[in-house]
């Protein structure tokens, strides 16, 4: 994965944080290892994103960085199209700079009230937008994910929210989007705001009347009432985004879960299985061991009997020897 330089706007060996460029903070953590982990989470697709973020938690708990393990545990899986601009950010890092720079340029034209240039710039805007959105489809696609036409459309508003609002491109700089960001409406269309027109000379207008005024104040109000509902709908919209997220991240986390609870169901029918074996040699061991000690004592039985024969044989040997002595005189 290619890292962007100095993460478009950090400053020297340190960063915003106060961490030196040794990557080790006042904690004693590894931060600079944390950010290439987030870096490497943000760059991966969806789908394999929380296995791999519970992998890298894990590993950091258990070479005991706790508050590492927390910053990766902490880290929310992407859409897919924030992860699509995610991945223009760490593949194109010229590209990137080059729309960063465009995207100062643009609002600076607005600024100034630059009509030639704030022309000749949102047609800049709308050729490179859609290029890097084709961009992101294809690196997408590289990378074994589909972009649908609504995930592009998504991918096409973040750059335009990039180029209109320098909070969104600070965020996409990062490479880390969790989620598509919506242009705000007072974004250049490709011209510049109207000038005021200026007064003609000749009469005055006259004050106008009381009606007019109360009619004025009662624009006011609705056009107020408007812009508030408007700021409320988009709160809300922003904070079902936020649950959708955590819903997607919820479901994900639950079918990681069920899918190592699969894993232990098969290794545990597999240990059964060997311990099922190990038991049934056990007791054939048993039978075998129960056979030979009865064979043995089988055949002490047979060894006694035997020196009981062989010790009756004896005696009556001797008695015959002796009687044949005595028959022969050799007792004599």
């Amino acid at each position: 994965m290619q890292r962007k330089g100095g993460r478009h706007g950090d400053a020297g060996g340190q960063d915003s944080g106060g961490q030196d460029s040794g990557g080790q903070d006042s904690g004693g953590q590894d931060s600079g290892a944390v950010e290439q982990v987030l870096d490497e989470l943000y760059a991966t697709p969806p789908s394999a994103f929380v296995s791999r973020r519970e992998e890298h938690a894990a590993a950091a708990r258990t070479a005991g960085r706790k508050e590492d393990a927390r910053r990766i545990h902490a880290a929310r899986r992407p859409t897919l199209a924030a992860w699509a601009a995610n991945l223009l950010t760490h593949s194109r890092a010229e590209e990137t700079r080059r729309f960063l720079e465009l995207g100062q340029a643009l609002r600076e034209a607005h600024r100034t009230l630059d009509a030639a240039g704030l022309k000749d710039l949102s047609a800049q805007r709308r050729r490179i937008v859609a290029a890097l959105t084709r961009q992101a489809a294809q690196l997408a696609g590289e990378a074994g994910q589909r972009l649908s036409p609504a995930a592009q459309r998504e991918v096409e508003s973040t750059l335009r929210a990039v180029l209109a609002d320098p909070d969104a491109a600070d965020r996409w700089a990062e490479g880390r989007l969790e989620a598509a960001l919506t242009p705000p409406s007072a974004f250049p269309s490709g011209s510049a705001p109207a000038e005021p027109a200026r007064p003609e000379p000749g009469p005055q207008p006259r004050p106008k009347s009381r009606g007019a005024a109360t009619g004025t104040r009662a624009k006011d109000e609705l056009a107020e009432r408007r812009r508030k509902r408007r700021e409320e709908l988009e709160r809300a919209e922003q904070e079902a985004e936020r649950a959708a997220r955590q819903l997607r991240d919820a479901r994900a986390e639950e079918a990681d879960a069920q899918e190592s609870l699969r894993r232990a169901d098969d290794e545990l029918g597999r240990v059964r299985e060997t311990v099922a074996t190990a038991e049934e040699r056990l007791r054939a061991a048993h039978e075998d061991l129960d056979r030979a000690e009865r064979e043995r004592r089988e055949a002490e039985e047979r060894g006694r009997t035997a020196a009981d024969a062989l010790a009756d044989a004896e005696r009556d040997a001797r008695a015959s020897a002796r009687r044949v002595d005595r028959l022969t005189g050799r007792g004599r």
